[in-house]
């Protein structure tokens, strides 16, 4: 049972504590399980050196110079893509809305190559071009979308997924456009990352993406009992005194600057922000103020997992990330539509 259908289990700090302490848990876990995996595997004892050790290593370098970025990586950015997911589906009431299918993560990614191709002015030493090219390519989709929606009065599940299709589609042949007129030199990795990849980051991006997920979460935690009553519906929010413009406005932006970071840094990783709140919807109820800090979390792990997977799955040779949530996201995308019916997911 989901949605409106699931058990309205009572919300409490105390549950509330309960869950994140769980969850948490389980993320540290599967960071530690992650810093163990891959083609040279380590051993604990060669993690604690690795951390806490004096002397240098061969361990240490894989350790802190490769492994450990790169699974912080994957943590903020599952996260981010988690808590974006079940933004998109409570604003616009849809079992089906996550940045990956509503086309979202494809216009950032068309924002993020227009700015490396040069169409946007470097500023910040370079270092946020690239996400602030992702961020307006983002607004820009949700703004599409919005406009398609409104020629019918109210977005359905069968409308906003059409248009979301339509407009990955037109993205995708405005990148490949971009990279074959442009300095090729400057997109030799473009179709891996265009495929979801994670590699080891510089710390600068590390800090801009927690940054970034830190100002989001910041914005839309508070909003979890607003989000309750627009999951209900536009009419009902506003009849119980919910300012619904402007919650959507603050929700849907917030979302779309979280998953614009991601992909300006790790490409297309779809389907994060389909499976992981819908999990946690089943497991936690449909209440936004447990659902949002249970699905960044539980985004962080999985991700992190999935991560590891491509790592080691054809090592040496590594996959790229978004293979594997893409192997495991439509299987599940199309169970789920199967059991909704085409129907809303709220209703």
């Amino acid at each position: 049972m989901t949605g409106a259908h699931a058990p309205r289990r009572p919300f409490s700090a105390r549950r509330l504590a309960a869950v994140t302490a769980g969850l948490a848990a389980l993320l540290a876990l599967t960071l530690l399980g992650a810093l163990l995996t891959g083609s040279t595997p380590l051993s604990f004892a060669e993690v604690r050196q690795g951390l806490f050790g004096s002397e240098p290593s061969r361990q240490a370098v894989i350790l802190l110079d490769l492994r450990l970025p790169r699974v912080l990586l994957a943590a903020l950015a599952g996260a981010a893509l988690a808590t974006a997911g079940a933004v998109f589906q409570a604003v616009l009431r849809n079992p089906l809305a996550e940045p990956y299918i509503l086309g979202v993560s494809g216009g950032a990614a068309l924002g993020a190559i227009a700015a490396t191709a040069g169409l946007v002015a470097p500023f910040a030493g370079g270092l946020v071009t690239r996400p602030f090219g992702a961020f307006v390519g983002a607004l820009v989709t949700i703004a599409l979308l919005f406009r398609a929606a409104a020629l019918r009065g109210r977005a359905s599940s069968y409308s906003l997924l059409l248009v979301g299709v339509v407009i990955n589609s037109f993205f995708s042949a405005l990148i490949l456009f971009l990279v074959t007129v442009a300095d090729f030199t400057r997109f030799q990795g473009v179709l891996f990352w265009l495929a979801g990849s994670l590699s080891s980051p510089p710390g600068e991006v590390l800090l801009l993406l927690s940054g970034t997920l830190g100002v989001g979460l910041a914005i839309l935690l508070p909003l979890g009992s607003s989000l309750n009553l627009l999951s209900q519906g536009e009419e009902v929010a506003g009849l119980l005194g919910l300012h619904v413009e402007r919650v959507r406005l603050v929700a849907l932006v917030t979302a779309s600057l979280m998953t614009a970071a991601v992909v300006s840094f790790s490409g297309l990783i779809g389907f994060v922000g389909l499976m992981v709140p819908h999990l946690a919807r089943l497991a936690f109820g449909p209440d936004h103020r447990l659902l949002l800090p249970a699905a960044a979390l539980g985004g962080a792990a999985f991700l992190v997992a999935a991560d590891a997977l491509a790592r080691t799955l054809t090592a040496p040779t590594e996959l790229p990330v978004g293979i594997i949530t893409a192997i495991c996201g439509g299987p599940f995308f199309l169970w789920l539509y199967r059991k909704q019916g085409g129907t809303s997911y709220f209703d």
